[in-house]
């Protein structure tokens, strides 16, 4: 304020007067210039101090420790590069129709004289069953699993998860096991989506036939079960999802999508009993997949066994919780199963009708709900 009045303020007496000529404005200007460049000056130092000051006292700009900025195009390529191995394993395992039998695995169940061992026996020792073993994709949750299932078998493949460990015994209904049992239901998605039919096998099945002829031409997706009502469209059935057989079309791939997020509708559920929430939804019927559920008479369990050694094609060691009980009597299984064998060769043998002496340690340990009674009211 006091420079303007220094410059622009005349004597009271010379309001008046004329302008000065243009000379003397220009002169006038300059001296105007002059007297605002200290303070001009001051201004700039005081906002060059303040910035430098602020550059030093601020932390400097740093990406977060794990930051890549490729990481999206390497998770992208990995996830590539292990479906190119999948479509490998797949086209070297299926049988001609496209059809691949699979099972999972986890370091406890694939561990020396555990599941893994057992159910290779059981295809050693079946009825013409051990062909299937050249279309069987063992699918290793963990590295241990997949580095014993190399030792072992010709088809394996390794679908260990970053972050995840399901290499120590998954107890039921715990947080591994629901994780295991989703991370399942997303990978057969995958493989419908690829276009194989397959049909999945819990490790702990025991195969003693082939289970092929015993399915149902005109099921889209079909499913064993704990017990069985005597109609195989019944939906009311109580089903088992370690025993599927599934074609591939438009219906069961829309099918297991739904059922993999139907997971955020029933949390803490696993995916057996969130497919009897949803087999009732109108979605299933509006999609048209057909489901089909398999007598226990050819696809037992110790939930309810298969009665007729003649015909039974598969045992399961369902009901049972535990992974010790689980092979203490799946061993016992197959020795009944090869003295049934051995009494078909010998014809003098004087044996009567073959048995089961199983659930053992498995009895008690779990039982599901109650055996629905079937339509004739047994």
């Amino acid at each position: 304020m006091g420079l303007e009045t220094d410059a622009n303020t005349a004597a009271p007496g010379h309001r008046h007067h004329k302008s000065p000529p243009p000379e003397s404005n220009n002169h006038h200007h300059h001296h105007h210039l002059l007297l605002q460049t200290p303070k001009l000056v001051i201004i700039f130092a005081v906002v060059a101090t303040s910035c430098l000051f602020l550059y030093h006292s601020s932390p400097p700009l740093r990406f977060p420790v794990h930051y890549n900025p490729f990481g999206a195009t390497d998770h992208r390529a990995k996830a590539e590069n292990k479906l190119e191995e999948l479509k490998t394993i797949l086209k070297k395992a299926a049988i001609s129709n496209n059809t691949i039998i699979m099972t999972t695995l986890n370091d406890a169940w694939a561990e020396p004289n555990s599941m893994f061992d057992l159910l290779l026996e059981s295809f050693q020792i079946g009825n013409q069953t051990q062909r299937f073993l050249n279309h069987l994709v063992v699918v290793a949750l963990d590295q241990k699993a997949y580095d014993r299932c190399l030792k072992l078998h010709p088809h394996c493949y390794n679908l260990s998860t970053d972050g995840e460990d399901f290499s120590a015994e998954a107890y039921f209904m715990a947080a591994d096991y629901l994780k295991m049992m989703w991370r399942r239901i997303d990978f057969l998605h995958t493989v419908l989506d690829l276009g194989y039919d397959f049909l999945f096998t819990d490790a702990d099945i025991m195969w003693f036939r082939d289970p092929f002829p015993h399915f149902h031409e005109d099921g889209d997706f079909q499913i064993a079960c704990d017990y069985f009502r005597g109609n195989p469209i019944d939906l009311n059935n109580l089903p088992n999802g370690g025993f599927t057989y599934v074609k591939s079309n438009y219906r069961t791939i829309q099918f297991y999508k739904y059922w993999f997020d139907s997971r955020l509708n029933y949390t803490g559920l696993h995916d057996q009993d969130v497919f009897n929430k949803i087999k009732f939804n109108p979605f299933i019927s509006d999609i048209g997949v057909r489901i089909r559920f398999l007598d226990t008479t050819f696809f037992g369990g110790f939930c309810e066994p298969s009665r007729d050694f003649n015909k039974v094609c598969t045992m399961h060691a369902n009901c049972c919780v535990g992974l010790e009980n689980k092979v203490h009597d799946i061993g016992i299984m197959l020795q009944d199963w090869r003295k049934y064998m051995l009494s078909l060769g010998n014809e003098t043998a004087t044996v009567g009708p073959a048995s089961w002496t199983v659930p053992q340690s498995c009895r008690g340990s779990f039982q599901r709900p109650r055996a629905p009674k079937k339509k004739d009211g047994r």
